[in-house]
């Protein structure tokens, strides 16, 4: 349930024109009073003698009682009340209960209180109402509606439980300004699958990811194609800026501008410039991750080192300090922002829906402490300078790596969320962490499918060999790993690391040190991912021979061919 106290207005019969009229869309169906102040007040929708008029002159009538300079210049007072569309249909007995629940938790009529003000409730279609009140109260003084918002929120969330509604999460003051519904049926007609506001926000977002100056974000909302414009102060110094799309237009075909701070608090120019703020002197260290294979730069590279940094920043989520948790959630937003931008189209979609999602959990009232982050900011930067990874070889095994990473920082935003009762930032996490498992088994099919090859063709030798290894290493974890069909992955993995002269017992106990394992679906995948990682081993191994040898000299000496047999989807962790 969502109540929306939307702007106080002067004219109580244009508002009931509008509650008991068509709609703008021909969207309103049977408006009729659910309730009202004294439950007998004359219902224009149902009762043919009865007229708007009337109906405004009685809410009116406590105002018109005042002096002309008593009366409050803005007196009407409206609220709507919607449900879920998954949410049943509520009746009129009910929604007129709900109606005064909430007047009461205004303090427009809570009866506690003495005389109330005059208000109506009206229904014009099944998933919410309107509630019309006129702001004297019937002994002529003004209700108390400090706080009125949080009052009637609270008293939403009570009404979800007693009425069995889906229930919502409560709110911290802190997400970005949902869409009006005018915005909302403007995008209906133009075919738009988002408003502007949330287009512009998205757009301003990647625009800000990785930036380092105020020139460079400029510059890039500019190649992005929006109109710009900059408030200045008479010293010349640079205030804040305002944004539009070049289609979206009023009705005198003039730009619709949107400032920072209205698509999103942490959009504004000041909350932008503290990522920058730190400069060389003032930046703390950050710890020093697993390296990149030396190589040219490129999609690949940015990829390895967003793995790293991920890694970096969930170690750092779920054991630093709050405020420095708080930088790397923050950041980690950057990197969703980025990555998406830069992949390929297989894995594009969930991972723009993934930083969509992840743009609420993304702020709390817990400020960050700028400055530990700069390892996934110039993660971020490094993604969007480096340009699109193809869907294929290292850029689309490195992707996979990515992505496996992020998933666990942003399970770890999570759990942090959770513990510091941030209920929406936790929602908005965890959807967005679905998208990122949806990203990830499409990028990781091929890679992950190559290595299961590869697994499969290996000697018998070298595998028992290697199964000793992980029952030293891991015993905890080893009868589960073996018990997987991931454990072929890991098994070519184990392979290439011992070819290349990894310490096998130490990679592995530090690989599965660095986070639990329980609650992977698939511990193989993740031990593949992060061996690759610390080990300094390519992410694609559709091209490696490194091992052939060895397994050739293995089946040689037992006299066995290697079975040939085709693999099987895997897990995802």
């Amino acid at each position: 349930m969502i109540p929306r106290i939307q702007k106080r207005g002067q004219r109580a019969i244009g508002l009931l024109y509008y509650l008991y009229g068509p709609g703008k869309y021909e969207e309103h169906t049977d408006p009729h009073l659910v309730a009202s102040w004294d439950n007998n007040a004359p219902d224009p929708g149902r009762d043919t003698s009865a007229t708007l008029k009337q109906l405004q002159q009685l809410l009116d009538q406590p105002v018109d009682a005042l002096d002309a300079a008593e009366r409050p210049k803005k007196h009407v007072w409206h609220l709507s009340v919607r449900n879920a569309a998954e949410d049943r249909i509520l009746t009129d007995e009910e929604w007129g209960e709900v109606a005064r629940r909430m007047v009461i938790a205004a303090g427009i009529d809570d009866f506690r209180q003495g005389p109330g003000c005059r208000w109506a409730a009206v229904r014009h279609a099944d998933d919410h109402i309107h509630i019309v009140a006129t702001l004297v109260r019937e002994d002529g003084y003004k209700p108390d509606l400090d706080h009125d918002a949080a009052r009637v929120q609270a008293q939403a969330r009570a009404l979800e439980v007693e009425l069995g509604l889906r229930r919502l999460n409560k709110g911290d003051g802190t997400a970005a300004k949902r869409p009006t519904s005018a915005e909302r049926h403007k995008a209906e007609r133009q075919s738009r699958e988002r408003t502007a506001r949330e287009e512009l926000r998205e757009t301003v977002r990647r625009a800000v990811a990785g930036a380092q100056s105020e020139e460079e974000f400029f510059d890039r909302l500019a190649a992005a194609g929006l109109l710009i414009r900059k408030r200045a102060a008479p010293s010349g110094d640079l205030l804040g800026y305002k944004v539009a799309l070049p289609d979206d237009r009023n009705k005198d075909d003039e730009p619709v501008f949107y400032p920072g701070a209205r698509l999103a608090p942490d959009l504004s120019l000041p909350r932008i410039r503290e990522r920058w703020s730190a400069d060389a002197r003032d930046q703390v260290a950050e710890p020093v991750g697993p390296s990149v294979p030396a190589g040219p730069s490129g999609p690949a590279a940015a990829r390895r080192r967003t793995a790293s940094a991920a890694w970096q920043a969930a170690i750092a989520v779920e054991q630093g300090e709050d405020t420095v948790a708080a930088a790397h959630i923050a950041a980690a937003g950057e990197v969703l922002d980025a990555l998406a931008k830069t992949s390929a189209a297989y894995t594009r979609h969930e991972l723009q829906e993934a930083a969509f999602a992840f743009e609420r959990a993304s702020r709390s009232h817990v400020r960050a402490a700028r400055g530990h982050d700069r390892a996934l900011r110039q993660a971020a930067r490094d993604l969007v300078y480096s340009g699109p990874a193809l869907g294929r070889g290292e850029d689309g095994a490195t992707t996979a790596m990515a992505i496996d990473t992020l998933f666990f920082l942003i399970t770890a935003a999570v759990h942090w969320h959770a513990k510091n009762g941030h209920a929406q930032q936790a929602a908005a996490a965890r959807q967005a962490a679905e998208h990122l498992r949806a990203a990830y088994q499409a990028a990781a099919a091929q890679p992950l499918g190559a290595l299961y090859q590869r697994g499969r063709r290996l000697g018998h030798p070298l595998v028992q060999r290697q199964t000793a290894v992980l029952r030293e290493a891991l015993p905890e974890l080893a009868e589960r790993i073996l018990a997987e069909p991931g454990w072929y992955t890991l098994a070519a993995t184990l392979a290439d690391a011992e070819a290349a002269g990894r310490d096998l017992p130490n990679l592995l106990a530090d690989a599965a040190g660095r986070r639990e394992l329980d609650t992977a679906e698939s511990v193989s995948d993740v031990l593949v991912w992060r061996l690759r990682l610390t080990g300094d081993l390519p992410a694609d191994s559709s091209d490696m021979v490194s091992n052939t040898p060895r397994t050739d000299q293995a089946t040689r000496r037992t006299g066995q061919q290697a079975p040939q047999r085709s693999g099987s989807r895997h897990g995802r962790s």
